[in-house]
Protein backbone atom coordinates (compact mmCIF):
# COMPACT_ATOMS: atom_id res chain seq x y z
CA UNK A 1 0.00 0.00 0.00
CA UNK A 2 1.17 3.52 -0.82
CA UNK A 3 1.40 6.46 1.56
CA UNK A 4 2.05 9.92 0.15
CA UNK A 5 3.69 12.33 2.61
CA UNK A 6 4.13 16.11 2.43
CA UNK A 7 6.95 18.18 4.02
CA UNK A 8 6.76 21.22 6.29
CA UNK A 9 9.02 24.17 7.04
CA UNK A 10 12.72 23.61 6.55
CA UNK A 11 12.51 21.97 3.13
CA UNK A 12 12.49 25.23 1.16
CA UNK A 13 15.35 26.26 -1.15
CA UNK A 14 16.02 29.02 -3.68
CA UNK A 15 14.90 27.97 -7.14
CA UNK A 16 12.17 25.67 -5.86
CA UNK A 17 9.37 25.09 -8.34
CA UNK A 18 11.04 26.34 -11.53
CA UNK A 19 10.57 23.00 -13.24
CA UNK A 20 6.90 22.94 -12.17
CA UNK A 21 6.27 26.35 -13.74
CA UNK A 22 7.24 24.93 -17.13
CA UNK A 23 4.06 22.81 -17.18
CA UNK A 24 0.61 24.21 -18.10
CA UNK A 25 -0.89 23.05 -14.79
CA UNK A 26 1.98 24.54 -12.83
CA UNK A 27 1.94 27.93 -14.51
CA UNK A 28 -1.82 28.27 -13.99
CA UNK A 29 -1.63 27.46 -10.26
CA UNK A 30 1.41 29.69 -9.70
CA UNK A 31 -0.52 32.63 -11.18
CA UNK A 32 -3.54 31.86 -8.98
CA UNK A 33 -1.18 31.78 -5.97
CA UNK A 34 0.31 35.19 -6.78
CA UNK A 35 -3.19 36.69 -6.90
CA UNK A 36 -4.35 35.10 -3.64
CA UNK A 37 -1.22 36.08 -1.71
CA UNK A 38 -1.09 39.61 -3.08
CA UNK A 39 2.61 39.43 -3.90
CA UNK A 40 4.82 37.63 -6.39
CA UNK A 41 5.57 34.41 -4.50
CA UNK A 42 6.79 32.88 -7.77
CA UNK A 43 9.63 35.40 -8.02
CA UNK A 44 10.73 34.75 -4.43
CA UNK A 45 10.60 30.98 -4.84
CA UNK A 46 12.64 31.07 -8.03
CA UNK A 47 15.14 33.83 -7.16
CA UNK A 48 14.83 34.70 -3.47
CA UNK A 49 17.72 34.31 -1.03
CA UNK A 50 17.68 32.16 2.09
CA UNK A 51 16.67 35.07 4.34
CA UNK A 52 13.62 35.87 2.19
CA UNK A 53 12.57 32.24 2.01
CA UNK A 54 12.99 31.78 5.78
CA UNK A 55 10.20 34.23 6.64
CA UNK A 56 7.20 32.23 7.87
CA UNK A 57 4.76 34.16 5.65
CA UNK A 58 6.90 33.18 2.63
CA UNK A 59 8.12 29.73 3.66
CA UNK A 60 4.74 28.17 4.32
CA UNK A 61 3.01 29.24 1.07
CA UNK A 62 6.13 28.32 -0.93
CA UNK A 63 6.24 24.76 0.35
CA UNK A 64 2.47 24.33 0.03
CA UNK A 65 2.46 25.63 -3.56
CA UNK A 66 5.39 23.42 -4.58
CA UNK A 67 3.92 20.31 -2.95
CA UNK A 68 0.38 20.67 -4.25
CA UNK A 69 1.37 21.60 -7.81
CA UNK A 70 3.70 18.59 -7.90
CA UNK A 71 0.84 16.39 -6.66
CA UNK A 72 -1.46 17.77 -9.39
CA UNK A 73 1.12 17.02 -12.08
CA UNK A 74 1.62 13.52 -10.71
CA UNK A 75 -2.15 13.02 -10.87
CA UNK A 76 -2.10 13.82 -14.58
CA UNK A 77 0.38 10.97 -15.02
CA UNK A 78 -1.82 8.71 -12.88
CA UNK A 79 1.01 8.17 -10.39
CA UNK A 80 -0.88 9.77 -7.48
CA UNK A 81 -2.80 6.77 -6.13
CA UNK A 82 -2.51 6.91 -2.33
CA UNK A 83 -4.01 4.50 0.15
CA UNK A 84 -3.23 6.99 2.90
CA UNK A 85 -1.87 10.53 3.27
CA UNK A 86 0.00 12.55 5.88
CA UNK A 87 1.90 15.82 6.14
CA UNK A 88 4.41 17.17 8.64
CA UNK A 89 3.02 20.31 10.31
CA UNK A 90 2.30 22.70 7.39
CA UNK A 91 2.46 19.64 5.14
CA UNK A 92 -0.82 18.44 6.61
CA UNK A 93 -2.61 21.21 4.69
CA UNK A 94 -0.80 20.12 1.51
CA UNK A 95 -1.96 16.54 2.17
CA UNK A 96 -5.55 17.70 2.71
CA UNK A 97 -5.48 19.67 -0.54
CA UNK A 98 -3.90 16.87 -2.57
CA UNK A 99 -6.42 14.52 -0.95
CA UNK A 100 -9.29 16.70 -2.23
CA UNK A 101 -10.52 17.80 1.18
CA UNK A 102 -9.73 21.41 0.23
CA UNK A 103 -9.54 23.22 -3.10
CA UNK A 104 -6.16 24.69 -4.06
CA UNK A 105 -7.54 28.19 -3.48
CA UNK A 106 -8.96 27.43 -0.03
CA UNK A 107 -5.85 25.48 0.96
CA UNK A 108 -3.60 28.40 0.04
CA UNK A 109 -5.87 30.92 1.80
CA UNK A 110 -5.67 28.75 4.91
CA UNK A 111 -1.86 28.61 4.66
CA UNK A 112 -1.77 32.40 4.19
CA UNK A 113 -3.80 33.02 7.35
CA UNK A 114 -1.88 30.37 9.29
CA UNK A 115 1.52 31.80 8.32
CA UNK A 116 0.52 35.42 8.98
CA UNK A 117 -0.98 34.66 12.38
CA UNK A 118 1.99 32.49 13.37
CA UNK A 119 4.32 35.32 12.34
CA UNK A 120 2.37 37.73 14.58
CA UNK A 121 2.51 35.28 17.49
CA UNK A 122 6.28 34.93 17.00
CA UNK A 123 6.71 38.71 17.18
CA UNK A 124 4.90 38.96 20.52
CA UNK A 125 7.58 37.08 22.45
CA UNK A 126 11.16 35.94 21.93
CA UNK A 127 10.91 32.22 21.36
CA UNK A 128 12.61 29.38 19.54
CA UNK A 129 12.87 25.62 18.98
CA UNK A 130 15.68 23.10 19.52
CA UNK A 131 16.41 19.60 18.26
CA UNK A 132 17.35 17.10 20.96
CA UNK A 133 19.29 14.09 19.70
CA UNK A 134 19.61 10.69 21.33
CA UNK A 135 17.72 11.33 24.54
CA UNK A 136 14.91 9.32 26.13
CA UNK A 137 11.54 10.99 25.48
CA UNK A 138 10.41 10.61 29.09
CA UNK A 139 13.49 12.50 30.24
CA UNK A 140 12.80 15.26 27.71
CA UNK A 141 9.21 15.58 28.92
CA UNK A 142 10.33 15.65 32.56
CA UNK A 143 12.96 18.33 31.92
CA UNK A 144 10.48 20.47 29.99
CA UNK A 145 7.95 20.17 32.81
CA UNK A 146 10.50 21.20 35.43
CA UNK A 147 12.04 24.08 33.47
CA UNK A 148 10.82 27.55 34.43
CA UNK A 149 8.71 29.23 31.73
CA UNK A 150 7.17 27.66 28.63
CA UNK A 151 9.00 24.81 26.90
CA UNK A 152 7.33 21.67 25.52
CA UNK A 153 8.03 18.76 23.14
CA UNK A 154 6.88 19.97 19.69
CA UNK A 155 7.94 17.38 17.10
CA UNK A 156 8.28 13.62 17.62
CA UNK A 157 10.24 13.21 14.39
CA UNK A 158 11.90 9.80 14.69
CA UNK A 159 13.72 7.68 17.26
CA UNK A 160 16.44 9.84 18.80
CA UNK A 161 15.16 13.13 17.36
CA UNK A 162 12.71 15.23 19.35
CA UNK A 163 12.20 18.98 18.87
CA UNK A 164 11.28 21.17 21.83
CA UNK A 165 9.65 24.59 21.57
CA UNK A 166 8.99 27.59 23.81
CA UNK A 167 10.34 30.79 25.29
CA UNK A 168 13.95 31.47 24.26
CA UNK A 169 15.47 31.32 27.74
CA UNK A 170 13.41 28.30 28.75
CA UNK A 171 14.47 26.36 25.64
CA UNK A 172 18.13 27.29 26.25
CA UNK A 173 17.91 26.17 29.90
CA UNK A 174 16.23 22.89 28.93
CA UNK A 175 18.96 22.26 26.34
CA UNK A 176 21.71 22.73 28.92
CA UNK A 177 19.98 20.38 31.35
CA UNK A 178 19.41 17.72 28.69
CA UNK A 179 23.05 17.87 27.59
CA UNK A 180 24.12 17.41 31.20
CA UNK A 181 21.87 14.35 31.38
CA UNK A 182 23.49 12.76 28.31
CA UNK A 183 21.76 14.11 25.20
CA UNK A 184 24.19 13.71 22.31
CA UNK A 185 23.30 17.16 20.99
CA UNK A 186 20.83 19.95 21.73
CA UNK A 187 20.72 22.31 18.75
CA UNK A 188 18.89 25.63 18.69
CA UNK A 189 17.11 25.77 15.32
CA UNK A 190 17.07 28.78 12.95
CA UNK A 191 13.29 29.28 13.10
CA UNK A 192 11.12 32.32 13.64
CA UNK A 193 9.45 31.20 16.85
CA UNK A 194 7.96 28.50 19.06
CA UNK A 195 5.78 26.52 16.67
CA UNK A 196 3.51 23.78 18.09
CA UNK A 197 3.62 25.26 21.58
CA UNK A 198 1.19 27.24 23.77
CA UNK A 199 2.85 30.42 22.43
CA UNK A 200 0.92 29.84 19.19
CA UNK A 201 -2.40 30.14 21.04
CA UNK A 202 -3.04 33.73 19.76
CA UNK A 203 -2.92 32.42 16.18
CA UNK A 204 -5.68 29.87 16.78
CA UNK A 205 -8.60 32.30 16.76
CA UNK A 206 -8.23 33.52 13.17
CA UNK A 207 -7.35 30.02 12.02
CA UNK A 208 -10.47 28.59 13.66
CA UNK A 209 -12.66 31.30 12.12
CA UNK A 210 -11.44 30.49 8.61
CA UNK A 211 -11.55 26.72 9.03
CA UNK A 212 -15.08 26.75 10.45
CA UNK A 213 -16.46 28.68 7.45
CA UNK A 214 -14.48 26.75 4.81
CA UNK A 215 -15.85 23.73 2.98
CA UNK A 216 -14.03 20.52 3.86
CA UNK A 217 -15.08 17.45 1.85
CA UNK A 218 -14.43 13.73 2.33
CA UNK A 219 -10.81 12.79 1.51
CA UNK A 220 -9.93 10.28 -1.18
CA UNK A 221 -8.29 8.15 1.54
CA UNK A 222 -7.53 8.42 5.29
CA UNK A 223 -5.44 11.41 6.38
CA UNK A 224 -3.12 10.57 9.28
CA UNK A 225 -3.18 13.78 11.32
CA UNK A 226 -0.38 15.21 13.45
CA UNK A 227 -2.42 15.73 16.62
CA UNK A 228 -3.36 12.10 17.28
CA UNK A 229 -1.57 10.10 14.54
CA UNK A 230 -4.90 8.56 13.53
CA UNK A 231 -6.23 8.05 10.01
CA UNK A 232 -9.22 10.37 9.70
CA UNK A 233 -11.89 10.64 7.00
CA UNK A 234 -14.60 12.71 8.72
CA UNK A 235 -14.33 16.36 7.55
CA UNK A 236 -15.54 17.78 10.87
CA UNK A 237 -12.98 15.75 12.80
CA UNK A 238 -10.29 16.86 10.35
CA UNK A 239 -11.19 20.50 11.06
CA UNK A 240 -10.91 20.10 14.85
CA UNK A 241 -7.56 18.33 14.58
CA UNK A 242 -6.18 20.94 12.18
CA UNK A 243 -7.03 23.78 14.59
CA UNK A 244 -5.44 21.99 17.54
CA UNK A 245 -2.34 21.12 15.51
CA UNK A 246 -1.12 24.71 15.84
CA UNK A 247 -0.50 24.37 19.60
CA UNK A 248 0.06 20.60 19.82
CA UNK A 249 3.09 18.40 19.10
CA UNK A 250 3.56 16.84 15.68
CA UNK A 251 3.33 13.09 16.26
CA UNK A 252 5.23 12.12 13.14
CA UNK A 253 6.94 8.96 14.37
CA UNK A 254 3.63 7.73 15.78
CA UNK A 255 1.84 8.52 12.49
CA UNK A 256 4.36 6.61 10.38
CA UNK A 257 4.18 3.59 12.68
CA UNK A 258 0.38 3.57 12.52
CA UNK A 259 0.47 3.85 8.73
CA UNK A 260 2.84 0.89 8.57
CA UNK A 261 0.57 -1.07 10.91
CA UNK A 262 -2.33 -0.19 8.58
CA UNK A 263 -0.47 -1.73 5.64
CA UNK A 264 1.75 1.02 4.20
CA UNK A 265 4.81 -0.48 2.54
CA UNK A 266 5.82 2.45 0.31
CA UNK A 267 6.21 6.10 1.38
CA UNK A 268 6.41 8.72 -1.38
CA UNK A 269 7.49 12.24 -0.43
CA UNK A 270 5.76 14.96 -2.47
CA UNK A 271 7.34 18.41 -2.24
CA UNK A 272 10.71 20.12 -1.95
CA UNK A 273 13.57 18.34 -0.21
CA UNK A 274 14.02 14.82 1.13
CA UNK A 275 13.59 15.34 4.87
CA UNK A 276 10.59 13.08 5.41
CA UNK A 277 11.86 10.04 3.54
CA UNK A 278 14.96 10.18 5.73
CA UNK A 279 12.79 10.25 8.88
CA UNK A 280 10.70 7.33 7.62
CA UNK A 281 13.82 5.21 7.10
CA UNK A 282 14.97 6.02 10.64
CA UNK A 283 11.55 5.02 12.01
CA UNK A 284 11.52 1.73 10.09
CA UNK A 285 14.65 0.64 8.25
CA UNK A 286 12.78 -1.98 6.21
CA UNK A 287 10.29 0.46 4.70
CA UNK A 288 10.67 1.83 1.16
CA UNK A 289 10.72 5.66 1.03
CA UNK A 290 11.52 7.95 -1.89
CA UNK A 291 10.45 11.19 -3.56
CA UNK A 292 8.77 11.90 -6.89
CA UNK A 293 9.60 14.65 -9.35
CA UNK A 294 8.44 15.56 -12.86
Amino acid sequence: MKAFIFPGQGSQFSGMGKELYSTPEGKKLFEIANNILGFNITKIMFNGNDEELKQTKVTQPSIFIHSVILAEIIKKNQEFNPNMLAGHSLGEISALTAGEVLSFEDGLKLVKIRSEEMQKACEKQTSTMAAILQMDINTIIEVCDKTKGIVVPANYNCPGQIVISGEQKSVENACEKLKSLGARRAIILPVGGAFHSPLMEPAKKKLREFIEKTKFTNPICPIYQNVNANGVTNPEEIKVNLIEQLVSPVKWEQSIKKMINSGATEFIEVGPGKVLQSLVKKINTETTAYSLSI
